[in-house]
């Protein structure tokens, strides 16, 4: 089944910095993000259906994050579609940080996903739901002047399997429409580099971003 966006929808964008990718602070608004070619692509193929699209994706966000400004950031547009990436955060991008080192475990990161989607449901609105997603990027990277190795990376895939399935579970709890993006990701970076993708594993290139507003478009008529 796919969602049909009909004149006068709105549709709200809700995540991290995939999601955010220097929308505000850029000129052009993050032109390369996937909102923004979902939309673009959206007025081109559908110039007689106006939607309304609004992005709340904030850098850094983690799933309770989102939970703190979700009256004002989503619920009070009265979407009639939300499509969520969050995830990446809670997993341990950030515990290269000492000030902020710990990872959210996979039954908390439940639990206030839960609390997000259960208004929107008794709301009625549809839901599009993103896996999280990392990359197998080879070699060091450098981030906050910290070096990340394979072997760090390998921890923080194992902990996102665990958040990928609970995206699973709530998809099917909501009847959400899932966006596999991490099995996206992976049967792309088996016949291309992954760099094509994603510099760091985490946050998508251009064409990283093409490839999920590629699929989210799919979910909708």
């Amino acid at each position: 089944m796919t969602i049909t966006l009909r004149p006068g929808t709105t549709v709200v964008f809700s995540g991290d910095s995939i999601t955010d990718p220097d929308r505000l602070e850029s000129e052009d608004g993050g032109r390369f993000g996937y909102p923004l070619r979902i939309a673009d692509e959206w007025g081109r193929r559908h110039p007689e259906r106006a939607v309304t699209w609004l992005n709340s994706g904030i850098a850094g966000s983690k799933v309770m994050d989102l939970e703190s400004r979700w009256q004002t950031d989503v619920l009070d547009a009265r979407p009639d579609v939300v499509s969520i990436l969050a995830g990446i955060n809670d997993v341990g991008w950030h515990t290269l940080d000492p000030d902020n080192g710990y990872v959210i475990r996979a039954q908390d990161y439940a639990a206030g996903y839960d609390r997000l989607l259960a208004p929107l449901a008794e709301a009625g609105a549809e839901l599009i739901l993103i896996e999280p997603f990392l990359l197998p990027i080879r070699g060091v990277i450098e981030k906050r002047d910290v070096r990340i190795d394979e072997e760090v990376r390998k921890g923080w895939r194992a902990d996102l399997d665990l958040k990928i399935q609970v995206v699973h579970q709530l998809a099917d709890k909501y009847d959400a429409h899932l966006l596999a993006a991490d099995d996206m990701f992976a049967r792309l970076t088996a016949t291309t580099d992954p760099e094509h993708w994603s510099a760091d594993g985490v946050h998508p290139t251009p064409a990283g971003h093409a490839a999920i507003a590629d699929a989210w478009l799919h979910l909708v008529v």
